[in-house]
């Protein structure tokens, strides 16, 4: 039987008398049902503690005085595959944009993580075993550069930081500073998560990442940005360009984030044939065969060891990958505007496979396209998508996945870890502090991403990630919400027990991005307001109050009580059905339906009739239903009888008790 559905009937269109009758009844049902809501609790004025200024916009926006320093890289390594280590001279170019004069310098040295005493040992109560410790930096020297003058320069290693003590000061507005920075590590192995090395059949590989020490953000929030790197709480970045030559064995391949400068040196004829026919080819071209990989003559000479050099524009990071054993596949990404970018996977012969990482680059491909068509165009001119055991994990035009990864595993994992290009990469929020702007964030873009894919070939996304359990998105946040032990959408990354990480920092942001696009704002208004948040981001470094005034603004609600009751509390929302019944005991009249919110959160909502022919009939009442009243007795306009009334019919609200969601009408 074909049901006729009348969606979104809103409030404002019911009769004058229904209206009156609503108002008259609330105050009277508000006094007999019991609730825990209150309403001036949720919707109390004065949200934002502090008014925008001329950095941050009270818009959302950059201010006409936002400022952001800048800092450029050069790096000169060599990974000695014996030795297993990392040793590199540094050259940084930093500058001053700030209005405030720096008699001083804070870097990150992620490596320090390692360390036997490293603060991170103590975050939580397993501390690494004995053997998955390093040295970690070994700074040789530090030389601050004055012309053809070199000085040697006064620094402290604290834990994950390093302090430059400067003999004057980096002047304000402007003022640059240039020092160079000897150093050398030890790479871990397969316990280091992030940056390690593992074997394959076909000999090492190894995944370079967080391998430089990099400048700490110095922004107009809090200074100097100092957080040490314990693990969970991600990186805060500032942006330059990055400039790296690798030196390797000549059997190995470099897959490095950013254009590689020197092709011929490092490449042969064949190989650089292929990769210009990928950069004109929708299907995966193979740059290095299964049966290439082994085959000395593929060398491109006969030298012990090549160096790779890499160039990347306008980023926070670098990272690269480097094997004998990568196959090597890539294809062209469609941008729009006619732009263009490169799609590339390195994996070992154990990885191959159309059921596997054969199509690695066709989920690279086809993310940065719907990103870039939907959100914000991807900026660089390759993207890399390599196959090692840090298991998902990204960095600016290169993401490491799991060797063993295949189907939608892959695509799911590949579609969330390159999305993160968009989330800090470009918007480059602190992921140390508010992970959620990271993972919360690209978690939800990757969503419409998998509905997108192919017709939907994986969707919907449900990887742990979205929805932990597997089920309905909706249901499964309730246990979250109501598990008293459960940190907030707010609490600081590194606090997060690990337990509730992916609930808390992944699923809650990202299915609160989902209410508001498909339940608060809508789709166009949403939409237009993320958008115009990423574009005025981009490349720069947004707070949380940014997004929420930009959110506020570009949909043209105040959407105070959402973020107050999603983000800052996990406030549960509770709608009950308490009456139905046709007023006057007359079908032609109307049914009369009373529903109570019994918890502290509130949402817009829509309640649907079953009316006995067969037919459906909508309403939707918006969020300033509950600005006054914790219950509310309204009526809906149906003039024939009907079976049921049901409130949140599809299940798309997190109703914490669906049980008292539905009544036959009386």
């Amino acid at each position: 039987m074909k049901l006729k559905l009348n969606f979104i009937i809103l409030l404002s269109a019911l009769a004058v008398t229904a209206t009156a009758q609503r108002r008259h009844r609330a105050a009277s049902t508000n006094d007999t049902i019991s609730s825990n809501y209150q309403p001036s609790e949720l919707f109390s004025p004065l949200f934002y503690s502090e008014k925008g200024n001329e950095f941050h916009s009270a818009n959302g926006a950059p201010g006409e005085k936002y400022w952001q320093n800048r800092v450029d890289y050069w790096l000169n390594t060599t990974l000695d595959t014996t030795a297993k280590t990392i040793t590199s001279t540094e050259k940084i170019n930093y500058i001053n944009n700030s209005p405030d004069a720096l008699p001083y310098l804070w870097l990150q040295l992620d490596q320090n993580t390692y360390k036997k005493d490293a603060r991170s040992n103590f975050v939580t109560a397993f501390a690494p075993a004995a053997e998955q410790h390093t040295s970690g930096y070994q700074i040789e020297s530090v030389y601050i550069n004055n012309g053809q003058v070199s000085t040697k320069a006064d620094f402290i290693v604290a834990d994950t930081r390093m302090q430059i003590r400067l003999p004057k000061v980096v002047l304000p507005h402007g003022g640059v500073i240039t020092f160079t920075i000897k150093y050398k590590y030890t790479i871990p192995g397969n316990f280091g998560n992030r940056t390690d090395y593992v074997d394959t059949k076909n000999g090492k590989i190894y995944e370079i990442a967080q391998w430089f020490p990099r400048m700490c953000v110095y922004d107009d929030t809090r200074g100097w940005d100092t957080l040490p790197f314990l693990g969970p709480g991600e990186f805060y970045l500032e942006y330059g360009n990055i400039d790296y030559q690798v030196t390797v064995p000549a059997d190995m391949i470099v897959a490095g984030s950013g254009e590689l400068l020197n092709p011929t040196e490092v490449l042969t004829a064949k190989q650089i044939n292929r990769l210009n026919a990928a950069h004109n080819s929708d299907k995966t071209i193979m740059i290095k065969t299964a049966d290439e990989v082994n085959d000395h003559s593929f060398r491109q000479s006969a030298k012990s060891t090549l160096t790779w050099h890499f160039k990347m524009l306008n980023t926070r990071d670098v990272a690269f990958g480097a094997s004998k054993a990568y196959i090597w596949d890539a294809a062209r990404v469609n941008l729009p505007e006619d732009k263009k970018s490169l799609s590339m996977s390195v994996y070992p012969v154990e990885s191959a496979g159309d059921e596997a990482w054969g199509r690695a680059t066709e989920y690279l491909k086809k993310s940065i396209e719907y990103f870039s068509e939907k959100w914000f165009v991807y900026p660089y001119p390759v993207a890399i998508n390599e196959a090692g055991i840090a298991g998902g994990m990204e960095y600016p035009g290169i993401v490491f996945d799991g060797i063993t990864d295949k189907g939608k595993e892959l695509y799911w994992v590949t579609a969330h870890e390159i999305g993160h290009n968009w989330f800090p990469m470009i918007v480059g929020s602190d992921e140390r502090r508010f992970g959620w702007m990271d993972e919360g964030f690209n978690t939800f873009i990757d969503i419409y991403a998998s509905d997108n894919f192919n017709h939907g070939e994986f969707a919907p996304k449900r990887d742990g990630e979205y929805a932990p359990g597997g089920g309905d998105p909706a249901d499964e946040i309730v246990p979250i919400i109501a598990d008293p032990k459960a940190p907030v959408i707010m609490t600081a990354a590194d606090a997060v027990p690990e337990k509730y990480r992916h609930p808390i920092v992944y699923f809650k942001p990202a299915f609160g991005l989902v209410l508001l696009r498909e339940q608060i704002l809508g789709k166009d208004r949403f939409d237009y307001a993320f958008k115009n948040y990423i574009h005025n981001w981009a490349f720069k470094h947004p707070q949380p109050d940014d997004f929420f005034r930009s959110m506020d603004n570009g949909g043209g609600e105040d959407l105070s009580w959402f973020w107050k009751g999603w983000f800052y509390n996990n406030w549960s929302l509770d709608l009950a059905l308490i009456d139905a019944k046709y007023v006057g005991g007359d079908p032609k009249k109307g049914i009369s339906v009373t529903v109570s919110n019994k918890e502290q959160m509130a949402m817009p909502f829509t309640v649907e009739v079953k009316l006995k022919d067969g037919s459906k009939y909508r309403m939707s009442l918006p969020v300033e239903t509950w600005l006054q009243n914790k219950a509310i007795t309204f009526t809906i306009p149906t003039t024939t009888e009907a079976e049921s009334v049901t409130i949140d019919p599809n299940g798309a609200l997190p109703d914490m008790d669906r049980k008292n969601n539905t009544l036959t009408v009386k």
